[in-house]
């Protein structure tokens, strides 16, 4: 799967021309999506969709594989997959374990689907907080670290044309792998869900157990220290 680095090289063209935060914060609010095709709040069931058709098309995928439609996950599955083997791949670096990981993630979601439900956390934020947990349990089981596998890092640019041309021409994504590697945890998979796996900041507030407010604040914080990390002559 090509993984698209568009929304993030935008974030950080943002920080780097943008030293007010109060203006940085706005950007990066609406850098990526606004809110997710399944965004939803507190509750035993997803509240009105407000007739959007994909938000009440993934409600009603969910509550039919809650009912063991296996053909109803089969469609979440293509809905979500691409997200999620983008987060994973940024985390681990190797295409094939990121593939492993990705296929348990949805493995462990399909034996799972029953006991979901809507409490404060949508389905995308549900699979993403799985696939963390399997990456976590990779980590530690055998006791590797992060490793760059160059061959395996999509170079070149693979998006189209945007503003983060020109200051970030020669950024490399072998350089943005290591960067966002670097980061603390919890800023790193900020910066993972919102702006390679495309999640929305209620759906990235789900999946790390926080509040909106925290996420915006935390995002701001991880694309500042993001910006700092790339090498000086590409600034």
């Amino acid at each position: 799967m090509t993984i698209n680095t568009g929304a993030l090289r935008a974030a950080l063209h943002h920080a780097l021309m943008t030293p007010d935060d109060a203006v940085l914060a706005m950007a990066l609010t609406t850098t990526g999506p606004s809110r997710g095709t399944d965004s939803v709040g507190p509750g035993s069931a997803p509240p009105d969709a407000g007739g959007d058709p994909d938000t009440l098309r993934i409600q009603a995928l969910v509550d039919l594989a809650r009912e063991g439609d296996t053909e109803a996950f089969g469609q979440l599955y293509d809905h979500y997959v691409s997200g999620i083997y983008r987060f994973i791949y940024y985390r681990v670096g190797s295409a094939h374990l990121a593939e492993d990981l990705t296929s348990e993630t949805f493995v462990r979601g399909l034996r799972a689907v029953q006991r979901f439900n809507w409490q404060g956390k949508d389905f995308g934020a549900w699979l993403t907080t799985i696939a963390r947990n399997l990456v976590v349990d990779h980590f530690k089981s055998s006791r590797s670290r992060l490793e760059i596998v160059s061959d395996e890092i999509p170079e070149g640019r693979s998006t189209e044309d945007g503003p983060e041309d020109g200051v970030l021409e020669l950024l490399t994504n072998e350089i943005l792998f290591e960067s966002v590697g670097s980061l603390p945890p919890e800023q790193r998979d900020c910066i993972l869900m919102r702006f390679i796996q495309g999640l929305s900041i209620a759906q990235t507030a789900a999946a790390l157990g926080r509040s909106e407010g925290a996420i915006k604040q935390l995002q701001l914080r991880a694309v500042r220290n993001l910006a700092k990390k790339i090498p000086a002559d590409l600034r």
